[in-house]
């Protein structure tokens, strides 16, 4: 009998769950049509320089999911499931802060964390949760009847939580059981046929229609499903040209010049779907929602904390500065090309992003590329500190192999080694998502603004408190790609017979 792997699992869930919501959401289809297109005409145009930021199959493949939970037990639940596909919380994200429209909750994203696993399908779930606590949104008579509702319902079956533990335990489950785990866990975030309480649902609507979505129901369901664009303007553009009314923007950073950095998003506006509805006097009639649209993503480079917060400064000058869409999109623009290097090797100089980094065949450090200083053992374990093996970049020379003045117990620069050609860089994707891009798709495609009470005091939510919640570490994102990096530079420092590569202001 076969075994599927976890990464196994989790590529045939991404598959299922892509098929399910093609049927609940035809645009959807459309969209996957427009995305493949461009991504052909790219590759076309671009070749090989297309796949600087990963394979045209892994492209092609990549989706990321958004899921809406109302509590702590659900979002453990969650986190059972997907761990079963090898996927953990990465990141928090509390969109009650975000602007223009703060919405109820706070969020992590389920993926693969390691680089091997994401070459081999990097599906991911950004996964909302409410937060019926919080003052500034709920009262405590409609908080209370929240956590109530939420508490009564059961959105994930047994069976379908015990064959989860049993993969995340074993690493995979046999060919009988992963399907029966996959129908159930495609069927969990099905849309459900079951009528809507219509009096509740406007109750909860009247603060956040989110709200509503998550806790006016009796079930949960895939709110959008995002493929991965290698041009996300002209993808806006032939969206349009097909009919399609797409939100207002493309979010994040702007089209520019230089490297891809961070995350773009835009998305067709959520369209009207037909639901059944439940009336005050027991009778059940038809009618529409506004709640699920379709995602397309761009992603470049992931940013160190300097790169991130230099991308909040540009936002945060562009807000100050502009008032309608024209205007934003020029002052960020110009915000952006003040801010950001329009190389790889200015990120790199500036220390802005990430790039794992590998020793060009017959290449040898020069003397100034290398420390004159000798140093010890004891300075090279504090510089750089021990990382997991990176796929692709182990080198396949051994130490002192390239043999001159980079061979002697000295420190290279990483910038010195990158401009004499003695290193070749590939940026790391970002896997992440922005706070600001989530919150403005969600607010573009929200039915009310809701209400909130700024009067009153909000409930402390941060990634320490939700790892507490589900019992699971939350991994910082800036660790990871920091890992993914020092993994590259210790096997390329080897490969050149140094003792470790510097990295700038270090």
């Amino acid at each position: 009998m076969s075994f599927l792997e976890t990464w196994q699992l989790r590529a045939a869930f991404a598959r299922r769950l892509s098929d399910l919501y093609g049927t609940e959401v035809p645009a959807y289809v459309t969209l996957l049509e427009v995305t493949g297109e461009v991504n052909r005409d790219v590759m076309g145009a671009q070749g090989a320089a297309a796949e600087r930021l990963g394979s045209i199959d892994r492209v092609t493949a990549e989706r990321h999911g958004a899921i809406r939970v109302g509590d702590p037990r659900e979002l453990r639940q969650v986190a059972t499931i997907f761990a079963a596909m090898g996927m953990y919380p990465v990141g928090f994200y509390d969109l009650r802060e975000a602007a223009p429209t703060p919405i109820p909750v706070v969020s992590t994203a389920f993926r693969p964390i390691d680089a091997a696993e994401l070459a081999r399908n990097p599906f991911r779930m950004f996964t909302s949760m409410l937060v019926p606590e919080d003052r500034r949104f709920f009262d405590d008579d409609l908080g209370a009847r929240v956590r109530t509702f939420v508490g009564a319902r059961r959105l994930f079956p047994d069976e379908l939580l015990d064959l989860a533990a049993r993969a995340e335990a074993a690493g995979g489950l046999d060919n009988t059981d992963a399907d029966t785990f996959l129908a159930l866990a495609t069927g969990a975030f099905a849309l459900s046929g079951q009528p809507v309480d219509r009096a509740w649902y406007a109750e909860l609507t009247a603060v956040s229609a989110v709200a509503a979505d998550i806790a006016g129901v009796g079930s949960t369901h895939v709110n959008h499903l995002t493929p991965r664009v290698l041009d996300i303007d002209e993808l806006y553009r032939r969206m349009s040209d097909r009919g399609i009314t797409m939100i207002d923007e493309i979010q994040g950073p702007p089209m520019w010049a230089g490297p891809d950095v961070l995350l773009r998003q835009t998305s067709f506006r959520a369209l009207d779907e037909s639901r059944r509805f439940l009336e005050a006097d027991g009778t059940t009639t038809q009618g529409h929602l506004r709640v699920r649209f379709g995602e397309v993503e761009a992603r470049g480079v992931a940013p160190t904390p300097e790169g991130r917060a230099r991308y909040e400064t540009a936002m945060r000058r562009t807000a100050e500065a502009a008032a309608d869409i024209a205007d934003r999109a020029a002052v960020l623009a110009r915000e952006w090309a003040a801010l950001f290097p329009d190389t790889d090797l200015g990120l790199i100089e500036q220390d802005l992003a990430y790039f794992t980094v590998t020793a060009t065949p017959g290449a040898a450090a020069s003397d100034a590329a290398v420390s004159d200083a000798a140093v010890s053992d004891a300075a090279v374990c504090d510089a750089v500190a021990p990382g997991p093996a990176v796929a692709g970049n182990t080198g396949t020379a051994t130490t002192g192999a390239h043999a001159g003045p980079a061979a002697r117990d000295g420190m290279g620069d990483l910038v010195e080694l990158v401009r004499s050609g003695v290193l070749s860089v590939r940026p790391i994707v970002y896997e992440d998502f922005l706070l600001q891009s989530a919150a403005g798709i969600f607010s573009s495609n929200l039915t009310g603004k809701g209400t909130v009470d700024a009067a009153e005091a909000g409930v402390p939510r941060d990634r320490q408190w939700m790892a507490a919640a589900i019992d699971r570490e939350i991994r910082d994102p800036f660790e990871l790609y920091a890992a993914e990096r020092q993994a590259s530079l210790d096997a390329a420092a080897t490969v050149l017979g140094l003792s470790g590569i510097r990295l700038p202001g270090r």
